[in-house]
């Protein structure tokens, strides 16, 4: 849906309007916004004001109320045509910064703290989507006995990260065939990403004139390599939350039909990874406001994502909230964050 194109008064009365609720949770009214905004014109003319932007659809009365609250569109229109978008604050780029760097390497140690302390810097849900594997490299590939017949493989991605895989040999493999199998998996995969490895493994494995014993290991790989180098069965996309109370406290969620559409949404973590994943396609900033998510599950939050990468891996980071949100605040923080997690990754 294109914006409304509006003029300077409208665009004034709308960023005053938008920046009441968004601080009082209360519908605001033409005589609070002159008093308050100092725009250089009468109450009367700002009611006028407001008028023409309701029946543009972007201001609406709750109830009875005298006030107007913004629309879903309303926010739209601020976020990609009124916006300032102010650096992030010292203090809070320090407190970032240390918060996510201190503590474990891992990625996923990493993400939760960026979830954590995102979630408490903005007050809203912090949330996290793991990397998506598919283009990540193996650099090394190792096989580790667990009883007679059932093996791990563990997989060294390009960049530290650890996945694990199950597999059930068909017989007891000997000390000499298990070697003689990683020897072949390393020389004929390492170096490709799961992708490649997913859509070639057979092809690869194939003429690799193994012992008798190695042979019959190396045709579980080829008959069930498509499955068993599949980024969602190796951990990718996992989902991580900052504290859900933070949401629960703020005037949105004070009805109990609003509270339960908060439980269901934190957990379902297979619905939100589905949802972020979806953004994880796109570089940068996304910002989806309300009803535009087309999910009658979402229709009261906005979600702010900024994606990072390493290599080529790729990831989320963001918050959840109600539509009313400090946007300004939010998208500075969630886009500093995304480099925060980049440059540690890297």
């Amino acid at each position: 849906m294109a914006s409304p194109e509006l003029n300077e008064r409208e665009r004034r009365v709308l960023e005053a309007v938008i920046q009441s609720y968004v601080e009082t949770a209360q519908p605001a009214g033409s005589n609070a916004i002159a008093r308050r905004f100092g725009l250089g014109v009468s109450p009367a003319t700002i009611r006028s004001t407001m008028s023409d932007l309701e029946e543009r659809g972007l201001l609406y009365h709750p109830h009875t109320s005298a006030g107007r609250v913004p629309t879903d569109v309303a926010y739209r229109v601020y976020v990609d045509s009124l916006l300032p978008l102010p650096s992030v604050p010292r203090r809070e780029r320090a407190q970032l910064n240390a918060q996510i760097s201190t503590g474990g390497s891992a990625v996923e140690s990493i993400l939760r703290r960026a979830a954590q302390s995102l979630g408490v810097i903005t007050q809203e849900l912090g949330v996290a989507l793991g990397p998506r594997l598919d283009n990540s490299v193996v650099e090394r590939l190792d096989l580790v006995r667990l009883s007679s017949e059932r093996l791990l493989v563990a997989l060294t991605l390009i960049g530290g990260a650890v996945r694990t895989i199950f597999v059930e040999a068909r017989g007891q493999v000997a000390d000499a065939a298990l070697a003689e199998v990683a020897r072949v998996l390393n020389n004929r995969i390492g170096g490709l990403t799961l992708r490649e490895i997913r859509a070639s493994v057979s092809e690869r494995l194939r003429d690799t004139g193994p012992t008798r014993d190695a042979a019959e290991l190396l045709n579980v790989f080829i008959e069930e390599g498509e499955h068993l180098f599949d980024a969602s069965v190796v951990g990718e996309e996992n989902v991580l939350l900052g504290q859900a109370s933070l949401l629960a406290e703020q005037p949105e969620f004070a009805t109990v039909d609003n509270m339960r559409k908060l439980v269901v949404l934190t957990e379902t973590h297979e619905h939100l990874a589905d949802v972020l994943r979806r953004r994880n396609e796109t570089p940068g900033i996304t910002i989806t406001i309300g009803n535009e998510h087309r999910d009658p599950k979402l229709e009261n939050f906005t979600i702010v994502t900024a994606q990072y990468r390493s290599g080529g891996v790729t990831g989320v980071i963001g918050v959840i909230g109600p539509t009313r949100m400090p946007y300004h605040k939010v998208i500075s923080l969630v886009t500093h964050t995304s480099q925060l997690i980049t440059d540690l990754l890297e």
